[in-house]
């Protein structure tokens, strides 16, 4: 089992801001729509006025299928509130942006890596996620199928922090599930975040609420 590719309930970037991170989003907080703003402007317009954000929509999954063949994302590079709205408006649209397979190929390249590697691998353990942590980069695929999974279907705690290593090295997940709109943030290692890419993760259902939650926040800071 590879146990350090990915850990769920972890230390991130907002334990250094909140002290406890999961009850700053609870609907009982007293300052919960503040926290929201705060947590907004530190992943969302920080990497965005920086030109480091890209929206990844969720789309293929529905009716409770949960194939990991049948996951597919569109990707928008955002440097503005504009490049938001436009992204919106493309998605709903013509769809001009390339739409790929976010987990088949990445599960397809692990097996085969394992197969040559000598491990056997029967046609239970690829059909179901919870066997993939048994071959080497199985955990990050189902720690990132699940978090997939809680975006489109659903999730009953607010928030979740968590760590994988992906191709382009460590990320922090941090993953919300709020009234206003359910979204996951992968970011970069906090000494990378001025350089390299944070990604804003949503279910296409979740493309309007957030457009409304960041316009809701934006007039709060100096315009992007």
């Amino acid at each position: 089992m590879h146990y350090t590719e990915a850990k769920e309930h972890v230390q991130g970037r907002l334990h250094d801001l909140f002290s406890d991170p999961y009850a700053a989003f609870d609907n009982d907080s007293q300052e919960r729509l503040l926290h929201i703003r705060v947590m907004l402007y530190l992943l969302a317009f920080c990497p965005m006025e920086r030109g480091l954000l890209t929206l990844r929509v969720l789309h293929g999954w529905e009716n409770g299928n949960d194939d990991p063949q049948a996951l597919i994302c569109t990707d928008y590079p955002l440097g503005s509130l504009e490049a938001f709205n436009a992204a919106v408006a493309d998605f709903y649209g013509e769809r001009s942006a390339t739409s790929h397979p976010l987990l088949g190929p990445p599960l397809a390249q692990a097996i085969a890596t394992a197969r040559r590697g000598g491990q056997p691998l029967d046609d239970a353990i690829i059909a179901h996620p919870a066997s993939w942590p048994a071959f080497a980069h199985g955990l990050t695929l189902y720690t990132l199928f699940k978090m997939y999974h809680r975006l489109v279907y659903g999730e009953d705690d607010f928030y979740r922090s968590s760590r994988c290593q992906t191709d382009a090295g460590l990320r922090e997940i941090h993953e919300f599930h709020l009234e206003e709109g359910e979204f996951a943030f992968l970011l970069p290692p906090h000494s990378a975040a001025a350089r390299e890419e944070t990604r804003l993760i949503l279910h296409e259902s979740q493309l309007k609420p957030f457009q409304q939650l960041l316009e809701d926040t934006t007039s709060l800071f100096h315009p992007l």
